[in-house]
């Protein structure tokens, strides 16, 4: 699955002022992406705000996306939740035939076991037609997917292809790359830890600050990717404080604050969320002009 090497973006949902969906700005966002050297899109991850989107705004999200996109990239769909039944349910539900793979988040909130979190994928696995990426990122679920819960998960559901750890550990990650079988996909869903995590073998990112720097951002990736680590961390170390000013005041307020300095979309988000302070998009305005 080399489709998935290199850079993929989890896109945000542009908003206009009125709280509607800025479908202008979604296509403009999906084209910033494509010319910019990012290797394939995320559609409705959690940062693309699915939490606060009809059923209808998430069709309007899907259909956009795949008109801007024209089959250039491939795309990945976020289905996930904490209700097994209910993501088997949309998933059945849900014409695929644009998308490469779905991108499932773990179930958060009531902080399974291990078996549960182990048997809430086998099942997504048995209602899906396409190859599935899980998404471990416990700073949001407060629940951690345990390496050998991954590990028994890729070889169990043949179409379990890969997972986006974001747990923020490097040490689960390289403990990942040491157990999975041979063709397994270990994606860095942390852009700070994304450069290491490709050193040490794995296959990319899925990443939020790529969306407001992709070109420097996939550069950067790409040069992991071929083993030329001073050049890439040069670019990183240049991007570190962006990355943090981004989650300062949580995603995606801060990378939409990013997107409106370099006038792709508005900085709109919904509540529970409030767009990002006028002092963070000043020092994201100032970071980008310098």
């Amino acid at each position: 699955m080399n489709l998935f090497e290199g850079t993929g973006v989890a896109l945000v949902t542009p908003f206009k002022n009125d709280n509607s969906i800025d479908v202008e700005a979604l296509t403009k966002l999906v084209n910033y992406q494509i010319e910019n050297g990012i290797n394939y899109l995320v559609v409705l991850g959690t940062t693309g705000e699915p939490a606060t989107l009809t059923k209808q705004e998430k069709e309007c999200v899907i259909k956009t996306v795949i008109a801007a996109n024209k089959k250039r990239l491939p795309l990945v769909l976020g289905i996930g939740g904490n209700n097994t039944a209910a993501v088997v349910e949309e998933i059945s539900q849900t014409d695929l035939s644009d998308f490469t793979a779905i991108l499932s988040v773990s179930p958060y909130y009531n902080k399974p076991t291990q078996q549960g979190v182990y048997a809430h994928f086998k099942a997504i696995s048995e209602a899906s037609s396409l190859p599935i990426i899980i998404y471990n990122v416990p700073g949001r679920t407060a629940s951690n997917i345990a390496v050998e819960t991954t590990i028994k998960l890729a070889n169990d559901c043949k179409n379990i292809i890969g997972i986006k750890e974001a747990a923020g550990d490097i040490v689960q990650a390289m403990r990942l790359l040491q157990n999975k079988p041979e063709g397994f996909l270990v994606i860095s869903g942390d852009d700070m830890l994304a450069l290491p995590m490709v050193l040490a073998g794995g296959n990319g990112v899925i990443s939020v600050i790529g969306q407001g720097l992709p070109k420097a951002f996939s550069s950067l990736i790409q040069l992991g990717l071929e083993g030329k680590s001073a050049e890439a961390y040069k670019i990183h170390y240049q991007l570190m404080d962006s990355i943090d000013m981004i989650f300062e005041e949580g995603n995606p307020a801060g990378i939409k604050a990013l997107l409106s300095v370099k006038d792709i979309c508005a900085p709109f988000v919904r509540l529970p969320l409030v767009a990002a302070s006028k002092e963070l998009e000043a020092k994201l305005s100032d970071f980008v002009k310098r």
